[in-house]
């Protein structure tokens, strides 16, 4: 009968050991999400910072449109009104915090096509340092974006698995969202070089 009773807390503790390790393995995953994710909102506030400095200069250049500086201001309070703590990283929550971001790139894309009618805006040099430093943080936020998505996607797979589901679901541990492309991103842009006259 010692011997028995012995094998059982063995057994048990073993159990015990084993969850332990699984929940500790799940809390480093979160820490490496959530880490990804400052990653991910630094990078989308270096583009913010950016703006207001990049629509002073383009406000320096007479008659330039209006109404694309102001969707481009009302595109950054909009994204940069939208927070998303690390720990409500849900699907539903990332597609709001994405769309908000997108909007903004929108904007954008539209004030340096725009741009590109006013050569006395291009050759300034405070302009095109800008339109420099902001192409640099976009590549900077897809970047971002990737690591975070690697992260989430190892920590997804540790949570959905068996038998660590067991302890993530008993732990609180649940599935985090992924950024994921924009509507319409899986067809490729139109080309057309011909001139219309």
């Amino acid at each position: 009968m010692n011997r028995k009773l012995w094998i059982a807390l063995g057994v048990i503790a073993l159990v015990i050991f084993w969850g332990v390790g699984v929940r500790n393995g799940l809390a480093t995953s979160d820490q490496d999400v959530k880490s990804s994710w400052a990653n991910v909102q630094s990078a989308y506030q270096r583009r913010a910072d950016l703006i207001p400095n990049l629509v002073k200069t383009v406000q320096g250049v007479a008659n330039f449109e209006k109404s694309t500086l102001t969707a481009v201001i009302e595109a950054r309070a909009s994204a940069t009104q939208m927070k998303l703590d690390a720990k409500d990283l849900s699907p539903e929550n990332m597609q709001k915090y994405q769309a908000a971001q997108s909007s903004l790139s929108g904007a954008l894309s539209r004030l340096m096509v725009v741009a590109e009618n006013y050569p006395q805006l291009k050759a300034t040099e405070n302009f095109s340092e800008l339109q420099a430093q902001l192409e640099g943080t976009e590549n900077r936020i897809k970047e971002e974006r990737d690591r975070f998505n690697a992260s989430v996607k190892a920590y997804n797979s540790q949570v959905v698995t068996f038998p660590n589901n067991l302890i993530a679901s008993f732990s609180g541990f649940t599935e985090k969202g992924f950024f994921q492309a924009e509507a319409g991103a899986e067809k490729a842009p139109e080309v057309n070089f011909d001139e219309k006259k």
